[in-house]
């Protein structure tokens, strides 16, 4: 895949510098770019390892003096992870799966399958499934009964996509991925100790040991357009009503999203994330890593958790939070500074201790 340095700038809506003719047939750090690599450095500490690589051509910093650094050509990156999105799209090579399908996968008679669907080896897609135009299953996929996915989707191998699941275009799965299968919901025939300390707030005593009894799940699972799912994350489907994720979500590695959870438009979710039961999540949310919230709760628009966070409460729309429990960050920052000053706070109340003895001893 070989492109030029003015095609690159083009795409990126920037301009090319010196000679836009030279082609690259991919991206590279500085100090191990090729002659054939567009070299990324994009910040000052990353120029002295242009002298230790061959490229004649760099993706810099605004001000760069590219030509003093060797350079033939330059690509100026005003924003530059911004940048680092364009480029690797024009160079991804794409998952590899063979185009059509497959002779090894099971596609029932009833499933649709639009024009240009690719279904990989060892997959299978069930009755009354609807597979849009364009869209890629890898190989050992499963589709579930009547599951729609839209156009344009990506589903790497060993996804699981359960029945009736509703997915729109552009969707993104990476390998592994569960989505729209029973969620974790049991009772018991008589009240058992999780009730009784929920309603005691401490005590669970006198209850006696009952098996658990599943709760199906009905609702199924909708996802919105452009949403991407890690690999080995796992959501449920609702119980009655369906579990739901909005327009844009993007959501990480070994992340879970329990059953009737809601989740609005743009979100981003972190590695590990585990979201519990019919919790409702507004748009533009940001979950960090290991981020814990707990279920029955709200949380509003644009809000911020910083990573290993338990989000135990209601959060009004537009804060920044972190910590167990997860607060005000500014608030949670006071307090590891306090935390910090305890041990001398200590030194100097013992210190005060035996001086006030020893006045009192001497009258």
């Amino acid at each position: 895949m070989r492109h030029s340095i003015e095609s690159i700038a083009a795409a990126l809506g920037t301009t090319a510098l010196g000679d836009g003719s030279i082609t690259v047939t991919g991206v590279a750090e500085p100090a191990a770019a090729g002659a054939e690599d567009l070299a990324l450095a994009m910040k000052p500490e990353y120029a002295d390892g242009l002298s230790k690589g061959q490229a004649r051509a760099a993706m810099v910093w605004e001000g760069a003096d590219w030509e003093a650094l060797g350079l033939k050509a330059a690509i100026v990156a005003p924003r530059p992870r911004m940048a680092m999105a364009g480029l690797t799209r024009a160079f991804y090579p794409g998952p590899g799966y063979p185009e059509g399908i497959d002779p090894n996968a099971s596609v029932d008679p009833t499933a649709i399958l639009a024009e240009g669907v690719s279904v990989g080896a060892f997959a299978v897609i069930s009755a009354g499934a609807v597979i849009g135009e364009g869209t890629v299953i890898g190989p050992q996929c499963f589709i579930g009964q009547d599951a729609r996915i839209g156009a344009g989707g990506l589903l790497n191998a060993q996804v699981r996509v359960g029945p009736r699941a509703q997915i729109g275009d552009r969707f993104l799965a990476q390998p592994g991925a569960t989505i729209g299968f029973d969620g974790f919901s049991y009772v018991t025939p008589e009240v058992n100790a999780v009730e009784k300390a929920r309603h005691t707030l401490g005590d669970a005593s006198g209850t006696e040991a009952q098996g658990w009894i599943r709760i199906h799940s009905l609702g199924a699972i909708i996802i919105g357009d452009d949403v991407e799912i890690g690999a080995n994350a796992c959501v449920d489907a609702g119980t009655i009503r369906p579990t739901q994720i909005g327009n844009g979500t993007k959501i990480d590695n070994l992340c879970m999203v329990g059953h009737n959870v809601v989740i609005g438009n743009e979100c981003l979710f972190a590695s590990m994330v585990g979201i519990a039961g019919s919790t409702r999540i507004g748009n533009n949310v940001v979950l960090g890593g290991q981020v814990g919230v707990s279920d029955n709760i709200t949380i509003g628009d644009n809000v911020v958790c910083g990573g290993g966070s338990a989000i135990r409460t209601r959060v009004p729309a537009g804060q920044v939070i972190l910590g167990n429990p997860a607060i005000k960050m500014e608030t949670q920052l006071e307090g590891y500074k306090a935390q910090r000053r305890l041990p001398r706070l200590f030194r100097e109340v013992a210190e005060l201790k035996k001086a006030v003895f020893k006045d009192g001893q001497s009258d």
